[in-house]
């Protein structure tokens, strides 16, 4: 076991999905699986939940990183990969 600053909160607590909307590599498809809530259901919990300037900068981060999307996030590895491939026979 071990110890951590902020371990994870139990699935399907309030906690736990505004940590999972904080955190980069769980996409919303992730949380709607495990919670049964929505992109916009998260964005209320978030709303309600974060001081109004903590709530505008994860939305801006959720806005900009394609990872929280899973069918962006599969794109732009497409891409990287597409461009590492480009450059091997370059």
């Amino acid at each position: 076991m071990t110890k951590v600053k902020n371990p994870e909160p139990k699935v399907g607590t309030k906690d736990w999905v505004v940590w999972a909307a904080w955190a980069d590599r769980i996409t919303f498809e992730d949380i709607k699986s495990k919670t049964g809530l929505s992109e916009g259901n998260v964005i209320k919990i978030m709303r309600k939940t974060l001081k109004p300037s903590s709530f505008k900068l994860w939305r801006k981060r959720a806005k900009r990183k394609s990872i929280k999307h899973r069918k962006k996030f599969e794109e732009s590895r497409k891409e990287i990969r597409r461009k590492i491939n480009k450059n091997d026979y370059i």
